[in-house]
């Protein structure tokens, strides 16, 4: 019951700013809430307040008692979803697949796959040395185990 209630308090939090959503919602058996969130223009503290108070103030301690937390997706954690991986087109992924690593840059999104594009060194196909390539990638969800946002200072 409590699992359902909190489902429908972070609904009516993100139609009031729907540029948030879901990343995921964990409720322990003794009922500790932790709702990690995102935004399509990232996220804020005041995000996080405000997704925080939709839920506490409508759930009532005295009837069942609880702890909540309302994180974001944070900077090291993978992509989950296609929304998130959107919202960083244009930004260098690592990619991990079943049969490959690929550093690239996310040139495109889109429900089903992601297009990765990368410049690699390899032999020339005539001749000694080393040329420049630039490669591309299509890779559907399904075939990703884990992508992340690399971070460049």
């Amino acid at each position: 019951m409590l699992q359902e209630k909190v489902e429908n308090l972070l609904n009516e939090a993100f139609e009031k700013n729907n540029s948030l959503f879901l990343i995921s919602l964990d409720i322990s058996s003794n009922n500790n809430i932790k709702v990690v969130i995102d935004g399509d223009q990232g996220i804020s503290v005041n995000d996080c307040i405000e997704v925080s108070r939709s839920i506490e103030h409508n759930l009532d301690r005295e009837e069942e008692d609880f702890s909540l937390e309302v994180t974001s997706s944070g900077v090291t954690e993978p992509l989950r979803l296609p929304r998130q991986y959107k919202k960083n087109i244009g930004r260098k992924l690592q990619v991990k697949t079943n049969d490959d690593n690929i550093e690239g840059t996310l040139t495109s999104a889109n429900e089903e796959e992601i297009h990765l594009k990368w410049k690699t060194r390899e032999p020339k196909p005539v001749g000694k040395g080393k040329h420049t390539v630039e490669k591309e990638a299509v890779l559907s969800y399904s075939g990703i185990v884990e992508a992340k946002v690399m971070i460049t200072f």
